[in-house]
Order: C-alpha cells, then structure tokens, then sequence
C-alpha cells in the first residue's frame, strides 16, 4: 500500500500542475487510507505536502505571467485570519464524538471526512456544467469594482476549510476565480497555487505545535509532488482548458462518492 501512496505523491503534483487544484483532495485520502495515518494529522501534514509543492507550482506559474497577484491578497489574506481562528479555536472545540444517530456514533474524523467529501460533489459539479462556457480572460477593472469585498469573505470561507480539513481550497478556489471574476482556466491554475501555498504553509505553521510529524514521510511525498508538478504543467500546456477542467470535475466527483461509501457505508 505504501507504493501506492508514493505513486500517488506524484499523481498529486500532476494534479496541481494540471488544473492548480486536488492536491489536498488526493493528499488527505492518501496519507489516511494508504499510509494510515490518523484522519487529524494527515490533515495538517497534507497542509506541508501541497503548500510547498503549490509555492514551486505558482513561482514557475508566475514566470509565465500566469498569476493575478491582485486576487492573490484580496483572497489569501483574509484565509490567512480565519485558518488562524478554526486551527486554534474551531478545530479543537469539535468533540471527539461529534453526534449520534440511533447506534451509530458519528466521530470528529469521520465528520470531517464526510464534508471533505460532500464538498468535492459541490465543487465537481460547478467544474463539470461551466466547462463548455471557457472563457478567456476579459474581467476589465471596471467589471471588478464590487466583487473585493465578496471576494475577500469567500476567502474567509476558503480559510476556514483550510484550518478544518487541511485543504489549500483550490478545487473551490479554481471555480470562484473562473466563475467569479471572469480568469482564464490557466491563469486561474497559477493564481490558485500562490494561494493554496499562502493557505497551506500558514496553516502548517499554525499547528506546527500540535502534533509530531514523520518528516521523512513528508519530504519524501513534497519531493515526488513536486516531480509530479512539473509534469503536470507540461501536460496542461497540449490540453485545452475546458477540457482540463470538465475531467477534474469528473476526477474529484468520482472522489467525493468514494470517500462518502467508505466513511458512511463501509465502516
């Protein structure tokens, strides 16, 4: 099972490389169901694996002029304040034992697993109907007047998963931008790696304390997402953009059914 973890370390880093996103989406199922790691750590060390792999991701996306710096503060900052509230204050309030439903015991791990889940079908479904409506970038200053505050609560939004499922947020940060504010598919990959790295490694870093961490586990998994990056890119620059992110939607769908069965019907 182990190399299959390892081999999907680089299937991470095409991920990110392809469609700036589904690099904590893979992680987290990863570390948990193939290198058994506990649910609570696997979300933070996914936090180390895709931000360092996403920040190599955005400095080559940024070479490329592929990077909208001014979505990157109006986003990134506002996650930064609430991953810093949910990693101190929300995470650790969740019980252990979160409910209860007749005899079945819903526990703080399968709860979070769950709306992991339930939010990749939100997301696969917003990527799959806008994939035949690509539009290129044509979101004018004018156009833009309005949506900075909107935004920057969606980045609010963004922070919080990010804190509660050590997710960088780019499989709901890809479909905002491109939906949103009218980027391109491929500048939205770039700015959506800047972010999911700002996310990601404060979010690492605001729980560095926490926990112990296999730090070989994680350099190891970094090292091949980071390989796997590259590839990626190479891979998204022959694919349309329409077809890149109607066969994400369709990937991170697939996912999202998986983890439901295997958290709710297969325990």
């Amino acid at each position: 099972m182990e190399i299959l973890g390892y081999i999907a370390a680089i299937l991470i880093g095409i991920s990110l490389g392809m469609v700036g996103s589904g690099g904590s989406i893979l992680t987290v199922p990863v570390l948990v169901y193939l290198m058994s790691v506990h649910p609570l750590l696997a979300t933070t060390s996914s936090l180390f694996i895709v931000g360092t792999t996403s920040l190599v991701g955005g400095i080559r996306a940024y070479g490329k002029g592929l990077v909208d710096f001014k979505a990157v503060t109006e986003f990134g900052f506002p996650s930064i304040f609430s991953i810093f509230i949910t990693r101190h204050y929300l995470l650790p309030a969740i019980p252990e034992r979160f409910f209860s439903i007749g005899s079945v015991t819903v526990s703080k791990e399968m709860f979070l697993m769950v709306v992991f889940a339930i939010l990749m079908l939100l997301a696969s479904y917003s990527m799959i109907r806008s994939s035949d409506n690509e539009k290129e970038p044509g979101q004018t200053a004018e156009r833009r007047q309005g949506k900075v505050f909107p935004l920057m609560l969606l980045g609010l939004a963004i922070g919080v998963i990010t804190g509660l499922l050590g997710a960088g947020g780019g499989f709901l940060i890809i479909p905002t931008l491109v939906l949103f504010l009218n980027l391109s598919m491929k500048k939205a990959v770039g700015t959506s790696l800047l972010i999911i790295a700002i996310n990601s490694l404060f979010g690492f870093l605001f729980s560095l304390k926490q926990f112990e961490f296999d730090w070989l586990l994680l350099i190891s998994f970094t090292v091949l997402a980071i390989a796997g990056i590259f590839i990626g890119s190479r891979i998204a620059d022959k694919i349309p953009a329409a077809s890149l992110k109607k066969g994400f939607g369709w990937f991170i769908l697939i996912m999202g059914i998986y983890i439901i069965t295997k958290e709710v019907f297969l325990k």
